[in-house]
C-alpha cells in the first residue's frame, strides 16, 4: 500500500478541510447525553448535511448510494472529521458501519433501493438485535424463533443490549428458523432480517449502563410479523450474512475512534506538561509507548480499509487482529489518563470519567477479546479449533 498522497487526494483533503471549517460553526448545541430524541435529532441533521455535501456514504460502492470514494480518501475523511471535531455517527452508527454495508454486500436490488438512501440521509436508524440473554459471545446459541405462514416470518423471543433501539426504525435482527439436532449444527438454521421497530409485539426496555446512560435495551418479541421480502440472504444461511456483518463491526466500525484516541494522547501530554505530571520517567514511558501502539493501530487501520475495498468492500480478519488490539490500547489509554489527571478523572459529571467507565466494555462489544483470539488463533495463524 501506498502511504504517500497524491494530488488529487491533497486536493481532496483540501475541499473537505474547507467544507468542514464552514459547516461545523453552523451546528446547533449538542443535546444533553440522555436525551436520545434529541441526540437522534442532532446526528440525523449531520447525516443530511453529510449527505447534501456528497459526503455520505463516502466509500460505499456506487450503485449502493456512495460515491466509491478510494481507501485513501475514505480515510482522509475520517482523519479529518475527527480532527476538526466534528459529530460521529452516534445514533445512526448500526445502519452507518455494519447494517447498511451488509444490506449493500448482500442484498437484492430492492433491498438496497428500499433501505440504503434512508440510511445515508439520516432519515432512518438502525438497531442491532443480535445478542440474546444465553446468547453473547457463543452467539450461534440464539433462540429467538421465527416460523414461516405464508409471506411472513412470526418472530418470537427476546434480545439484550441492543443498540439505540429506543429511536430505532429498523433492526437487523437474527432468528432461529431451523430447529437445531444431532444432524443440524448450531450455526446452521439462522436467518437475517430486517425488523421494522413499530411492528406489532415488539416492546423495548432500556437498559441504564454503568456510566448511567442508557444507549442499550432488552427487547421482547411476541408473535412479531416480519415479510419474507425483509429477509437478506437466503432463508437459513444467515450465519454467512450475520459473518459478513460482523466483519464490518470489528474491521471499519472503529476507525473514526482510532482518530479520536490519537488526539486525547496528545491532551494528556499537554497536560501532564502543564501539572507536573511530566516529570515521571515511567508516565512518559507509557505515554510514548501509547503513542507507538495508536501509530501502529492507524497503519493496521489504513491496510485493513485497503483490503476490504480490494476484496469487493468486505473486511477481512485482519479486523479481529486490529478489535483486540484496540480494545486493550483504549482501556490503557484511560488508565493512563486517570493517573494524569488525578482526582479530575473522577468526576462523573465530565467526559473523562464516562469515557473511562467505556472504555471497559470494548474488550466486550462486538465481540470479546476471547473470541477474537479465537478468530487470530484459527484463521490467521492454522491453528487447530480450541474443544
Amino acid at each position: 500500500m501506498d502511504l504517500t498522497y497524491t494530488q488529487e487526494e491533497r486536493d481532496f483533503r483540501a475541499r473537505l478541510r474547507e467544507w468542514l471549517g464552514k459547516t461545523l460553526p453552523e451546528l446547533p448545541a449538542r443535546p444533553s447525553p440522555d436525551d436520545w430524541p434529541g441526540r437522534r435529532a442532532y446526528d440525523a441533521g449531520w447525516q443530511r448535511r453529510l449527505y447534501d455535501a456528497g459526503y455520505a456514504g463516502l466509500h460505499w460502492p456506487v450503485d449502493a448510494g456512495g460515491r466509491g470514494a478510494t481507501p485513501t480518501q475514505h480515510l482522509i475523511f475520517l482523519e479529518e472529521t475527527e480532527r476538526a471535531g466534528a459529530p460521529y455517527v452516534g445514533a445512526n452508527f448500526v445502519g452507518l458501519l455494519h447494517a447498511g454495508p451488509t444490506i449493500a454486500a448482500e442484498g437484492t436490488a430492492a433491498q438496497r433501493a428500499r433501505w440504503l438512501p434512508p440510511v445515508l440521509r439520516g432519515d432512518e436508524v438502525w438497531c442491532q438485535g443480535f445478542s440474546e440473554p444465553g446468547a453473547g459471545s457463543d452467539l450461534a446459541a440464539l433462540r429467538t424463533r421465527a416460523v414461516r405462514d405464508g409471506d411472513d416470518y412470526v418472530i418470537t423471543g427476546s434480545k439484550i443490549w441492543t443498540s439505540h433501539a429506543e429511536v430505532a426504525d429498523w433492526c437487523e435482527l437474527l432468528v432461529r428458523t431451523r430447529s437445531v439436532s444431532e444432524t443440524v449444527p448450531k450455526h446452521r438454521g439462522i436467518s437475517w432480517l430486517a425488523m421494522p421497530m413499530d411492528a406489532p409485539g415488539v416492546t423495548v426496555r432500556p437498559l441504564r449502563t454503568l456510566a448511567g446512560s442508557a444507549e442499550f435495551a432488552e427487547v421482547f418479541l411476541d408473535e412479531v410479523r416480519v415479510p419474507v421480502a425483509n429477509r437478506v440472504g437466503e432463508e437459513d444461511d444467515g450465519w454467512r450474512v450475520t459473518m459478513v456483518t460482523l466483519s464490518f463491526e470489528r474491521g471499519t466500525a472503529f476507525v473514526g475512534e482510532v482518530v479520536a484516541c490519537r488526539r486525547t494522547l496528545g491532551e494528556l501530554a499537554r497536560t501532564a506538561k502543564a501539572n507536573g505530571r511530566w516529570d515521571d520517567p515511567v508516565l512518559r514511558r507509557r505515554l510514548g509507548r501509547l503513542y507507538a501502539e495508536f501509530g501502529a493501530l492507524w497503519r493496521l487501520t489504513q491496510w485493513n480499509v485497503s483490503a476490504s475495498e480490494a476484496s469487493g468492500g468486505v473486511p477481512g480478519v485482519g479486523g479481529s487482529v486490529f478489535k483486540l488490539a484496540y480494545s486493550h490500547a483504549r482501556q490503557e489509554l484511560y488508565d493512563t489518563a486517570a493517573e494524569v489527571l488525578g482526582a479530575d478523572s473522577l468526576a462523573l459529571d465530565g467526559e473523562w470519567a464516562l469515557d473511562r467507565l467505556s472504555s471497559l466494555s470494548y474488550t466486550i462489544a462486538a465481540g470479546t477479546s476471547q473470541i477474537q483470539r479465537n478468530i487470530v488463533a484459527e484463521r490467521i495463524l492454522g491453528l487447530p479449533k480450541g474443544r
